[in-house]
């Protein structure tokens, strides 16, 4: 009993589903089936037979629909693949491209890629071998400057602010050479020690100017240390203004040199750059009528531009001063002659 309730709710379900059409169609068929029935049951058989026969034309019309309907439904099912076949292809011929552009777009980035590693491989290879080369420099120059002076204190270190071996090495060799019986240094440091020592043994005087008083203090404790305060001496020098050409400089106080003549060595190794454009221009302009009749001019940091342009300067208005072609680290070397003659190598 229960599966007959459930077979008719859902029947009753189904018939509730059905199209206007579908239930027209639905009851046509049931009244045929009744007029048979009950054609049958009143014995007209000619009747019955003709109702059969509308019905199984009404199947029959019903398959043709239905195949039409499908046939339709096919076609119509067939040309919708069509189209996304289309669409597929496309697409795929989309990314293909897409993902071949990006592929010789990555191939040509990556050939750049090490192209620019393999330039900054070589550079970093080659900067490697110069600063090996330059460590091998400044470690020989050391050598040589310990194996001729015997320091008797620890020695303050080089590079950095002051000369490397290889420029002090160069300084005394002039020195050594020129025997400068007065050397006047304008910034005091690791090279006043050094110059010392060497004006010690070839005998001579050294006067360094520092514009930094705590600086100049240390300088004098470190001459004092290596038992050099009978040759060297070091003066505090503060900046003040000088005008040179009509132009105002903060140079060392020119009262400082007042009693310096006959200046046979001149180190130009200050003030420094942060002091202002062209800070050591002046050098010359305070010291040229100061120098001795032949003497050298020694310019550090002469690599750099406000310093090449001094040296120009100096040479084409100081009469008798010219540079010297030798020229080793940061040192430009001019030799000056107020007579004309030439300064001994």
């Amino acid at each position: 009993m229960s599966g007959l309730t459930s077979v008719g709710g859902r029947l009753a379900v189904r018939l509730r589903s059905l199209t206007r059409p579908q239930a027209v169609v639905l009851m046509v068929v049931l009244a045929v089936v009744a007029g048979i029935w009950a054609a049958a049951g009143t014995g007209h058989q000619g009747l019955a037979t003709s109702l059969v026969a509308v019905l199984l034309l009404g199947v029959l019309l019903g398959i043709l629909h239905l195949s039409r309907w499908m046939g339709g439904l096919y076609r119509a099912n067939q040309a919708a693949n069509r189209d996304l076949r289309v669409v597929v292809e496309q697409m795929q011929r989309r990314v293909v491209g897409a993902v071949e552009k990006e592929r010789l777009a990555a191939g040509d980035r990556h050939q750049e890629l090490t192209r620019s590693l393999t330039r900054g491989l070589r550079q970093n290879g080659h900067g490697t071998d110069l600063l090996l080369r330059a460590q091998s420099r400044e470690i020989e120059a050391m050598f040589q400057l310990f194996g001729e002076f015997t320091p008797r204190a620890p020695m303050p270190s080089s590079g950095d602010f002051a000369l490397n071996p290889t420029e002090l090495l160069e300084l005394l060799h002039i020195v050594r050479l020129r025997r400068p019986q007065l050397v006047v240094e304008l910034g005091s440091g690791t090279s006043t020690v050094w110059l010392a020592y060497a004006l010690e043994k070839s005998g001579g005087r050294l006067v360094s100017l520092d514009h930094d008083a705590e600086y100049a203090a240390r300088t004098r404790d470190q001459l004092a240390a290596h038992g050099l305060t009978g040759v060297a001496e070091v003066r505090t020098a503060p900046l003040s203004d000088l005008v040179v050409d009509g132009k105002n400089y903060r140079w060392y106080d020119v009262e400082k040199l007042a009693d310096l003549r006959g200046i046979d060595l001149l180190l130009i190794d200050g003030p420094p750059a942060a002091t202002g454009p062209d800070a050591r221009y002046p050098a010359m302009h305070a010291l040229a009528s100061r120098l001795a009749s032949v003497a050298t001019v020694v310019l550090d940091d002469a690599n750099r531009p406000d310093e090449q342009d001094a040296v120009r300067r100096w040479t084409e208005t100081v009469t008798g001063l010219t540079a010297e072609p030798q020229r080793l680290g940061r040192h430009a070397v001019m030799s000056y002659s107020r007579s004309g003659a030439a300064v001994p190598a």
